[in-house]
């Protein structure tokens, strides 16, 4: 007797199938996103309260070296989410260290305003010179300030102010920076770099006077 095969079209390679799981999974990546952001809100909002009272509201900007991002939190509810570079080195608040500092910290000054996008900065004065962007892995020689300043100052005595252990002397800001490539992962000098046009972005909506947290987690 001959033999025939009969051949089906399995069902997980059927068009409307395939779209089905392009769109299941369209739905999944952010509800992922979104779980994984509350999590961060959640462990934070326990470390937090425990140790910083005066951000008991749940307003503020917490920088995670750990993830190496940065969160717009408004009542503990995350609103923006940034990837940054923190320090190559690591965390620490020596004076010298070219470490990123930890702690509470404020938005003690801002530059930049009408400094167009690339633009250097020195002594946060723009100098009229656009820098070269890179989106690879690039590392510029020169630690170039780009675009916008937020300059930081400790709120905490013996930690992050005061001694050798001032962040506002040490000159620590948030600012933009050429090597946008490097975002994500330890690349800076001891500042906290940002991709130039998400600096732009949080440069406007951040108050003088606004609470920042850094912490190494």
């Amino acid at each position: 007797m001959g033999r025939f095969f009969l051949r089906l079209k399995p069902p997980f390679l059927s068009s409307s199938y395939i779209l089905f799981l392009l769109g299941f999974a369209a739905i999944c990546k952010p509800l992922s996103s979104i779980s994984q952001n509350m999590q961060v809100v959640m462990e934070t909002k326990t470390y937090i309260l425990q140790n910083y009272p005066l951000l008991e509201a749940g307003n503020f900007l917490y920088v995670s070296l750990h993830n190496q991002r940065m969160y717009r939190i408004i009542g503990w509810e995350i609103q923006n989410e940034y990837s940054i570079s923190g320090a190559k080195k690591g965390a620490g608040n020596q004076s010298g260290s070219n470490q990123t500092p930890t702690g509470l910290h404020t938005v003690a000054e801002k530059f930049g305003e009408g400094v167009p996008l690339g633009g250097i900065m020195k002594s946060r004065k723009y100098i009229g010179e656009i820098a070269e962007i890179f989106i690879d892995e690039t590392d510029v020689e020169t630690d170039f300030v780009t675009t916008r300043i937020l300059w930081l100052k400790g709120m905490e005595k013996g930690i992050n102010s005061g001694g050798n252990v001032d962040s506002y002397h040490r000159y620590i800001y948030i600012h933009g920076t050429p090597e946008e490539g490097l975002l994500g992962k330890p690349a800076s000098h001891g500042c906290i770099r940002m991709k130039n046009e998400s600096v732009i972005h949080l440069f406007s909506e951040t108050e003088i006077g606004e609470k920042v947290l850094i912490l190494d987690r």
